[in-house]
């Protein structure tokens, strides 16, 4: 699986990643005419209100971990485990528009069900309001199957996928105070990936992008007007963030 960038946003680096989901899922519409039903996003997109905005205004879910410190709503017993008020553990059912409903029912051979006092009163079934907690309920709960096999299956692809233009392209370890030099870059760094995807497309006898690719020592940066493989650049420096300084979201 190849991941490769549609879009990448220069902004300063006091905006938070989770300002740009919006922004990105209006581009998608915008010049695809489509967006994203579901959006699995690291940690950086954690913000509910964002999540709320999307949920309510584009029907995409957005799935993220949960943060360590981050309270439970009463039917979680636990970020992947959801229960009724007995303890029995409960399954995704449907999310309900009209309503803002999350719906979990019982498993099809519930365990507690047999000795439960409520047993005979038991609705089988129980909702709760999506806005109460959009990373734990929303428009896909956490607890789902399908939002634990995106965590799972997903969600670690981002980060290999990001290792290329962190590390390989070096920047990672670069900030810069002119936003045309960081889009120049960008664009040269987006250039990089969607050519190593093109390499990793042809045919293995080294004819095509593949073998050109192999024996070019790829850089970025310049040290004394030239192309340097260590990656390091005159024009930009190690620091901590400050609202002057920009970088690239891909």
């Amino acid at each position: 699986m190849t991941l490769v960038p549609l879009v990448s946003w220069i902004t300063r680096a006091n905006v938070a990643e989770g300002g740009l989901l919006l922004p990105s899922l209006r581009w998608c519409r915008r010049h695809l005419g489509w967006w994203p039903g579901i959006v699995v996003a690291d940690m950086g997109y954690l913000s509910g209100p964002s999540k709320q905005a999307a949920r309510a205004g584009w029907q995409s879910a957005v799935v993220t971990k949960l943060r360590a410190d981050m309270k439970l709503v009463p039917l979680y017993a636990s970020a992947t485990r959801v229960e009724c008020p007995q303890g029995q553990p409960l399954e995704w059912w449907e999310y309900e528009p009209g309503s803002g409903q999350q719906w979990f029912r019982l498993p099809a051979t519930p365990e507690l069900c047999a000795h439960c006092c409520q047993a005979t009163d038991c609705p089988g079934h129980f909702g709760y309001a999506a806005g109460t907690h959009e990373t734990l309920l929303g428009l896909l709960p956490l607890a789902s199957r399908v939002a634990q096999r995106l965590l799972r299956q997903v969600r670690p692809w981002i980060e290999p996928a990001q290792s290329f233009e962190k590390n390989q392209l070096g920047l990672g370890q670069m900030f810069f105070n002119s936003l045309r030099l960081t889009w120049q870059m960008s664009l040269w760094a987006d250039s990089a990936v969607l050519l190593h995807t093109m390499a990793g497309l042809d045919p293995p006898d080294g004819s095509g992008a593949a073998g050109w690719l192999a024996s070019v020592s790829v850089g970025v940066g310049t040290a004394g007007g030239k192309m340097s493989r260590e990656g390091k650049c005159d024009f930009t420096r190690k620091s901590a963030r400050s609202p002057n300084d920009f970088r690239n979201t891909l």
